[in-house]
């Protein structure tokens, strides 16, 4: 899942690009409304999390701008009002949740999830592929009935795979869709992953290579 955080608190916007992060998720951030068109037009994104009051560009606007383009994020509204009236300017604008400050992380990130799950086709609850599985919502993966100590990206590159099952996904599709602009998209962490990865999995081989393709889970 990749996710845009505008929030104009560089402090708040720093800790929840950092916690989601931690749950496996890409995440980019903007600190005003203009940043946030910018990015939105560059990169598609499964998720917004907006503050309603940004300076200069509002976050109204912004989610007006958003679902008026049709590129089918999701919006997440965070504000410091949290009366019914306020929630329901805010759904009427087209934000598709509503969230008061102070919030819960945990709550955040489970409604973040819901809002992901809605913005692209429906998976099924467990990713599988032989002996391989992997929870998306409790964050477990096993081989062979063995738990498999991932990191975050690592899980994030394993659920991508399976989630494709068994297409060929390029490392650019990866790169765009696990890891976020701070990444150079000439790097070779992707690669690094990859192998990493491959060596948590064990024996045989689960993630096949494909020449000039990408990679792929499953049969050759």
């Amino acid at each position: 899942m990749r996710v845009l955080v505008v929030e104009d608190h560089r402090t708040l916007n720093a800790l929840i690009a950092s916690g989601l992060r931690r749950e496996a998720m890409a995440v980019d951030t903007a600190l005003d409304g203009h940043a946030a068109l910018e990015q939105l037009a560059a990169t598609r994104y499964d998720v917004m999390v907006l503050d309603r009051d940004l300076p200069g560009l509002h976050g109204d606007e912004v989610c007006r701008r958003t679902v008026a383009g049709g590129a089918g994020t999701r919006v997440l509204m965070l504000t410091a009002a949290g009366t019914v009236r306020d929630r329901v300017e805010g759904l009427g604008l087209g934000a598709d949740d509503y969230l008061p400050k102070p919030f819960d992380f945990a709550e955040l990130v489970a409604r973040v999830r819901a809002l992901g799950r809605r913005s692209t086709p429906a998976l099924p609850p467990v990713l599988d592929n032989g002996d391989l599985t992997l929870d998306p919502n409790r964050r477990v993966a096993s081989r062979a009935g063995r738990r498999l100590d991932l990191s975050p990206k690592e899980f994030a590159v394993l659920s991508h795979l399976l989630a494709a099952g068994g297409r060929v996904v390029s490392a650019e599709e990866l790169l765009e869709r696990v890891w976020d602009d701070a990444t150079d998209p000439f790097t070779t962490t992707v690669k690094t992953t990859i192998a990493r990865l491959r060596g948590k999995l064990g024996q045989p081989p689960a993630i096949h290579t494909v020449r000039e393709g990408g990679y792929r889970i499953g049969e050759r």
